[in-house]
């Protein structure tokens, strides 16, 4: 199901002829479960790669200040960029939907009005970031110096806003459409442009954590002129939209009320690591500083498992837009049985090679003794996440927002909770054992409304 990996020489000569979307009948097999989720995992952990090379970068500096500077700065686009996530998910539902029911139109109308929303979001955002760091810097409160370093990298990085959200639709769309190989494309390209950036402008150029943030910002902007060249030629010319099409309003009512419900999720989802960073800075700079390094082992872990969590959506998508009921239950229990044994996989390569890669990340001998110390908490994290991970893939495809986001507050709200009971008895091995609960509680929730949610969509 996959589409041709040499989409550079390739694509203009295969996708004008017939278009992207073809939905079809399908049978659900491992194989092409696994030929949406390679390319996907390979493409998704360039980003946590990106993000060890980051830290890694600042990390040579020796300066515990510095490390979380950079995991604050990190925290606070994320939390911006994060909450309009929705982009992407809704955009791969909705899209994915559309192909399963061979809906041509609608899968480019899909595109166009997603990336219009994007455009005007983006600018938003970068108008209003001198705004929304002021706001995280409060809520965080971390020291003068950690605020310091913050500022220099946030500042930067809200520059790219408008093309990062465009990023969004432009992988969301192309997940929609079976489109794995072009997607881990793009994923490649802009992670790979920023990993060299930031290690070029970073150390040999001694910029610093400014050198990091410019990299950035010029991978986004690359990766989304790329992939605004990828679609175009992906659209099939005798079923472009009309101006009238894509502003349908019961679409785009669809696509906000969607919208809001992942918007929410998505922020809830930020807050929570915005939460566990604001309670680590409470412990001092080498604590925050070591979170941050051991945060790293979990952003790996979402990501490794993401391969599968897009192709349940992918699938899933589909399937409810073919309304076919035994496809849809198929891609669940394929994609949840290879995401616990992928999950297994990872703990035992963390277990294996964990605080060799603390050293690596880190020149600080006081953040990297007291990561190990802590260190047992994020070697275990993949399979204590791995339902929670699995379980959004679903819920995205299937366009059940109003549920996720339902459960992603419950969630949070429990995670606030354990954290409170645990804090004075616990320390940070308290912070680490609520994280977990959030974690068990969202793919326990989502899990067990999955009965009912089939019921209602297939009858």
């Amino acid at each position: 199901m996959g589409d041709d990996p040499e989409i550079p020489t390739k694509i203009s000569s295969t996708i004008t002829r017939s278009g992207p979307v073809s939905g079809g009948n399908f049978v659900v097999t491992h194989r092409l479960v696994l030929s949406i989720a390679i390319p996907m995992t390979i493409g998704y952990l360039t980003t946590p790669i990106l993000g060890l090379v980051d830290t890694a970068v600042i990390g040579q500096l020796g300066v515990a200040a510095l490390i979380g500077g950079l995991a604050v700065g990190t925290i606070l686009v994320d939390m911006v960029f994060f909450t309009f996530n929705f982009l992407r998910s809704g955009t791969v539902g909705l899209t994915a939907q559309a192909y399963g029911a061979d809906d041509k139109v609608e899968t480019q109308a899909t595109l166009f009005r997603a990336l219009l929303l994007a455009l005007i979001i983006g600018v938003i955002l970068m108008l209003s970031a001198p705004l929304f760091l002021s706001v995280g810097l409060h809520f965080i409160a971390p020291s003068e110096a950690v605020a310091k370093a913050t500022k220099s990298y946030f500042e930067i990085r809200m520059v790219s806003a408008p093309f990062a959200l465009a990023n969004y639709v432009l992988f969301g769309w192309l997940i929609g459409c079976s489109r794995a190989n072009t997607a881990l494309f793009l994923q490649i390209l802009l992670n790979g442009i920023n990993i060299g950036l930031s290690i070029f402008l970073g150390l040999t150029l001694k910029w610093g954590i400014t050198g990091v943030a410019v990299a950035t910002v010029i991978a986004e902007i690359v990766a989304c002129l790329a992939g605004l060249v990828i679609a175009w030629r992906l659209i099939d010319r005798e079923t472009v939209p009309t101006w009238t099409q894509i502003k349908n309003i019961a679409a785009v009512k669809r696509l906000m009320s969607m919208n809001g419900d992942i918007m929410v999720r998505s922020f809830a989802l930020l807050f929570a690591f915005g939460y566990f960073t604001a309670q680590s800075a409470g412990f001092g700079d080498t604590i925050l500083a070591a979170n941050a390094v051991l945060f790293h082992f979990f952003f790996v872990s979402g990501y490794f498992l993401d391969g599968l969590a897009v192709a349940a959506e992918q699938i899933a998508g589909r399937a409810v837009g073919a309304r076919d009921r035994v496809a849809f239950v198929r891609s669940a229990k394929l994609t949840i049985a290879w995401s616990t044994a992928m999950s297994i996989l990872l703990v035992l390569v963390y277990l294996a090679v964990g605080e060799a890669l603390i050293d690596l990340i880190t020149t600080s001998i006081e953040v990297r003794e007291t990561a190990k110390e802590y260190f047992l908490w994020a070697a275990l994290i993949a399979i204590i996440g791995v339902a929670a991970f699995v379980m959004d893939g679903i819920y995205i495809g299937s366009t059940w927002s109003r549920e996720m986001s339902i459960t992603m507050v419950v969630s949070l709200a429990g995670f606030i909770l354990f954290w409170q009971i645990a804090k004075p008895y616990l320390g940070n091995d308290g912070l680490w054992l609520a994280f977990y609960g959030f974690l068990i509680l969202r793919g326990l929730t989502m899990s067990l409304r999955l009965p009912h949610n089939i019921r209602k969509t297939f009858g």
